[in-house]
């Protein structure tokens, strides 16, 4: 692909986001959008990146390809493989262990019949292990989208799993 081409992977409207981004850092910084910008490209392709997505990325902020693949290999809310329409985060991590989270984990498995980082068949659930969820208050706590729920039983996450399209 050329380099014109990558950018064209990118939507009006991404492009559009990602600017006003960019607009919050000094002008020759922005690079510091990157993040942002690699949260919307995801969104716009239905919850992963591509390689290809994170070089058009890389050609818009003007950064080297490597730059923005350290990025979306570091943080946990980038995925680097097809999603299910809700991804489903359980916070494993101490206060939400304590809690009960590896019931929840055990309950969401035998349910869905999927394992973590992987996709029912019919592509709605996604189910992901996350390090920590910074609401400790409420553990056990799961993300869906960006929705939190906390203080979770079974009984809770088969309600909520029921309520979603």
């Amino acid at each position: 692909m050329t380099e014109r081409s990558l950018i064209d992977l990118l939507t009006k409207e991404s492009c559009a986001e990602i600017d006003r981004w960019i607009a919050k850092y000094p002008e020759d910084q922005k690079q510091s959008a990157v993040m942002a910008a690699l949260r919307i490209v995801q969104d716009q392709n239905g919850g992963h990146l591509t390689t290809e997505l994170m070089d058009a990325v890389a050609e818009y902020l003007d950064m080297d390809p490597i730059a923005v693949y350290e990025v979306a290999t570091f943080y946990s809310m980038y995925e680097l493989k097809p999603v299910g329409r809700h991804k489903i985060c359980v916070c494993t991590n101490i206060s939400c262990m304590l809690c009960g989270s590896e019931n929840l984990v055990d309950h969401l498995k035998q349910k869905l019949g999927i394992g973590f980082g992987e996709v029912t068949a019919d592509g709605r659930f996604s189910l992901k292990e996350v390090e920590c969820l910074g609401a400790c208050v409420g553990a056990p706590v799961v993300q869906i989208g960006k929705q939190y729920y906390e203080n979770l039983t079974p009984e809770k996450v088969d309600r909520i799993l029921d309520e979603l399209d």
